[in-house]
């Protein structure tokens, strides 16, 4: 009889193998380069390995990274413990697959997608045990009828699990990824859900199975629709303005990336999200009632389906 978390392992690795292929059929040309990396040891005793496949100077996609990690080690770091206080100083096993796409056309959105198992053991109590993850879309020029297509699709993979599913984890979406120092949310949301294991395993593991298997029904439309979109220099100047929010979120707001990094992980692959060219400008504003301002309307919570 396996134990949970290898049921939870085997999916997972078989979801970067799925996605993996179906990038490579969708960007038409460019393949992934597979880094299989082990850690025997780390800063916080950390071991395990993981798979890292990247996807570089595609016709559709500039860089897209897809990774598997199986990591564990002897002490929780600070980033998982600061609202769980009472699993400070537990052993723990991570296992997730997280994916971040990075379009070369500006009229592609950048996409985000991770689904993990943390399991966390106490020294004096029973181990604990919570699944997490989501989708994210962050568009440049954005088009209404994709972002409700995105989260249709978002919405109808929560029915089967209550009514109320996709609205709880839409605004965590929503509230998760928003810059506090820019006041505004890093694209147009998706879902986003943590510690869940109040449905107990089975049900709560179907869940994660329907977010990972659900993300390229959400995305690849999208692409397939908008990657041929002629553009110029303009729009790829602001694309490239645009992406450093990414980075802002990533190095400062992102539990993922501090997490990896505060338990001693494999940077190379904790920081494959990060885009492969940004730039950045002191105190740039859009030219008003330009294509560029109007991304400004897209950078709050807003109902969609």
């Amino acid at each position: 009889m396996t134990a949970p978390r290898d049921d939870v392992e085997k999916y997972l690795r078989g979801l970067q193998d799925h996605i993996c292929v179906a990038l490579e059929v969708a960007d038409g040309g460019a393949r992934f380069v597979e880094d299989s990396w082990t850690r025997p040891h780390g800063g916080a005793d950390l071991r395990g390995g993981g798979r890292t496949r990247v996807l570089k100077d595609g016709s559709v996609f500039e860089q897209a990274g897809v990774n598997f990690s199986r990591v564990e080690g002897s002490r929780l770091p600070p980033a998982a413990t600061a609202q769980r206080p009472q699993l400070a100083g537990a052993a723990w096993t991570a296992l997730g697959v997280s994916l971040v796409l990075h379009p070369r056309n500006p009229y592609v959105p950048t996409t985000h997608m991770n689904v993990r198992w943390f399991e966390a053991r106490p020294a004096n109590a029973d181990p604990v045990w919570w699944f997490g993850g989501g989708f994210d879309l962050t568009p440049f020029y954005p088009f209404d009828e994709d972002i409700v297509h995105w989260h249709t699709v978002a919405h109808d993979l929560c029915q089967p699990f209550g009514t109320h599913v996709y609205t709880k984890y839409k605004k965590w979406c929503d509230d998760y990824f928003f810059l506090k120092h820019r006041n505004e949310t890093r694209g147009v949301g998706g879902l986003f859900f943590d510690d869940l294991n109040e449905w107990g395993f089975e049900r709560s593991f179907a869940f994660q199975q329907a977010v990972g298997n659900g993300f390229l029904d959400a995305y690849l439309p999208i692409v397939e629709k908008r990657k041929a979109t002629p553009h110029g220099e303009r729009e790829r100047e602001f694309q490239l303005y645009r992406r450093g929010r990414y980075v802002e979120f990533n190095l400062v707001y992102d539990r993922g990336t501090l997490f990896g990094l505060q338990s001693g992980g494999r940077a190379e692959s904790i920081l494959m999200s990060l885009p492969p060219r940004v730039r950045f400008e002191y105190e740039y504003a859009p030219e008003p009632d330009s294509p560029e301002a109007r991304l400004g309307q897209y950078l709050k919570p807003r109902d969609w389906v």
